[in-house]
């Protein structure tokens, strides 16, 4: 086809499309510092961080098979980016954290990634997560419901009643603190009732 400024900028519309679902508020071929020496230090800067950014996310996704609600990544960005102010090379901060030098590799990989595998893929780590953390929780549980052994008897008394005996009720200490648990519960509702 015959090369127009209607054409190149159809095609960069069409590329913008493909590439982010639409079109965004800077059209792909507007690159005003290059023409007019506009802010050049912020573009280039914003170019930086957005490729330390992927680089970062991959890092913490080989790492840890995930980023959000992982209780590792805010404390190893605080000391590997932010703790240091700028007292400390950019690149140098990438490299240390990365293991490997700034570049554009993890970002232009997450280019070519197509919009439904991009939402297949996230959808299917989200459930990863979602059901990590369950199973964790579950187990959180499990092991909460473990009895626990004081090398000691518990007893839980009310005057002269035995409520529960650590040594003999099911479950050990825990199944005792049930049991007391169980026999305020009565007696809390035993008083409201005779209270109406």
């Amino acid at each position: 086809e015959e090369m127009t400024s209607e054409r190149i900028q159809s095609l960069a519309d069409e590329i913008e499309q493909k590439i982010q679902g639409g079109l965004s508020p800077r059209p792909l071929l507007s690159v005003p510092h290059l023409v007019s020496d506009e802010a050049s230090c912020y573009y280039q800067g914003y170019t930086l961080a957005e490729m330390s950014v992927h680089q970062t996310r991959a890092y913490f996704k080989k790492k840890y098979g995930y980023i959000v609600d992982n209780p590792n990544v805010g404390p190893t960005l605080t000391k590997s980016y932010w703790e240091c102010g700028n007292s400390r090379l950019f690149l140098d901060l990438v490299r240390e954290l990365t293991g490997k030098d700034l570049s554009g590799e993890d970002w232009t990989d997450s280019l070519k990634e197509t919009t439904e595998d991009r939402i297949t893929r996230e959808k299917k780590e989200y459930n990863e997560v979602i059901l990590q953390k369950a199973t964790d929780a579950q187990q959180g549980e499990q092991k909460e419901h473990q009895d626990i052994d004081l090398k000691m008897t518990v007893r839980f008394v009310d005057g002269d009643v035995l409520i529960a005996d650590s040594t003999k009720s099911d479950g050990g200490l825990l199944g005792a603190c049930k049991e007391f648990e169980d026999f305020v519960a009565s007696r809390i509702s035993s008083a409201a009732a005779s209270a109406d």
